[in-house]
């Protein structure tokens, strides 16, 4: 697999993942001229944006260690449009998924 098609493959496995947790997909790749998110979902009236980061191993760190401060408000700004443009009333929160390794092993945090 292409660098790029793991951190989809990536991104369908903890789609999965959340639904498996009982979240609902709200949206895959939502974006932005300015932002993007790779997962929005939703469970128990809160809406989760979750950025994913895959890593084939963990020599370099966690997927999480890849979620930077920078990353992180890039992140606010995109869900703070997102929770503007569809009016969303109820809570919201910032995520995350490290994926890793060749079996893809997931790790989620729900409020990063």
């Amino acid at each position: 697999m292409k660098h790029n098609d793991n951190g989809r493959f990536a991104e369908e496995k903890t789609a999965e993942y959340l639904v498996s947790e009982g979240f609902e997909i709200v949206d895959k790749n939502w974006k932005t001229p300015k932002c993007e998110v790779d997962i929005i979902a939703k469970k128990d009236n809160c809406i989760y944006f979750v950025e994913v980061k895959y890593r084939s191993n963990s020599e370099q760190g966690d997927g999480f260690e890849y979620i930077t401060k920078l990353k992180l408000r890039q992140m606010a700004y995109c869900a703070e449009t997102w929770v503007a443009q569809n009016k969303w009333q109820g809570e919201y929160c910032l995520s995350g998924s490290s994926v890793g390794g060749i079996d893809f092993e997931i790790e989620f945090i729900e409020q990063i």
